[in-house]
């Protein structure tokens, strides 16, 4: 299979590039020598989409690319970074299907599931439309939006993605020194729920829409049992055999992240419905479990 991916350097395309190794990979990339230390040289990269071919037979488009969300404080400046690098990509490569002599099977196309706002006790699927009008929401639908104009050319698949567990990268990363020194601990209220998924899930789920042609439209991949952020440090604690005693108070983490503090004290329950109902497995639905296993193969 012939995949053109963008995002490819990000922790997730990394895995996923790693993991199918077997398929042809064209990299979308801003710095391609920067790509091939972190990807290899065997596969084919670009720097600019109007590069590529419009006769280049491709099977699949994965998109996957994005400034990264929650690294810094959302200035009027980061948020129009973040905004541009997800809807101009996606415009880009539903422009390029419309040029190209043979299109794309499918398209699987990146989202979160800051798509549906925030709720402390709502549980929400993909039957439930934005209800929210915060950036994350407001950033998501645009991006989806985008997408969703390209299904006369191929088949969209909207990756409504969650808290991925991995311990090389995304949120997990992040909390881990805090917790390795023994000071991490329940974040804010700790009522706020935490929708994750492990990574080996996420990306058999990729393959599972990759080779279902009835996969269309948005999918949550999410696990089917999240937990509230008391729940999730608790276990995280444990996998790591440390305490997690030390509360995080909502204002200091809105001291330090700004408006962004709300992606970790605000929170959905989000649950895979579609994934569910097509027949995909989960390896990993307890959250012990996962963690567990994040760190005993790093």
């Amino acid at each position: 299979m012939k995949i053109l991916i963008t995002g490819g350097t990000g922790f997730i395309g990394r895995h996923f590039i790693k993991k199918f190794s077997q398929n042809q990979f064209l990299v979308l990339s801003r710095d391609i020598n920067k790509a091939k230390s972190i990807l290899g040289k065997h596969h084919k990269y670009y720097s600019s989409i109007d590069q590529i071919p419009h006769d280049e037979d491709i099977n699949t488009i994965i998109n996957l690319a994005g400034e990264p969300i929650a690294d810094k404080r959302w200035s009027a400046s980061q948020k129009i970074k973040v905004q541009t690098s997800r809807w101009q990509t996606t415009q880009e490569l539903v422009n390029w299907m419309g040029r190209a002599s043979t299109k794309p099977k499918c398209f699987l196309s990146g989202s979160a599931i800051g798509f549906y706002g925030t709720s402390i006790e709502h549980t929400f699927t993909e039957n439930d439309s934005a209800s929210g009008e915060d950036f994350s929401t407001h950033l998501c639908r645009q991006w989806e939006d985008i997408a969703n104009t390209a299904p006369d050319l191929t088949r969209v698949v909207l990756l409504r993605t969650g808290i991925v567990l991995a311990a090389d990268g995304g949120a997990l990363k992040k909390m881990l020194l805090p917790f390795k020194l023994g000071l991490g601990g329940v974040i804010g209220s700790g009522q706020q729920w935490m929708s994750w998924i492990h990574i080996d899930d996420y990306l058999s789920a990729l393959e599972f829409l990759l080779q279902n042609d009835t996969c269309q439209g948005p999918f949550n991949l999410t696990a089917p049992e999240p937990v509230r952020n008391s729940v999730f440090v608790k276990a995280l604690g444990s996998s790591l055999f440390r305490p997690a005693l030390l509360p995080m108070p909502a204002f200091a983490m809105k001291l330090a992240l700004g408006e962004a503090a709300t992606l970790i004290l605000d929170g959905q329950k989000v649950l895979p419905r579609k994934l569910l109902e097509k027949g995909f497995s989960f390896r990993f639905n307890n959250i012990s479990e996962a963690l567990n296993n994040t760190f005993v193969t790093t």
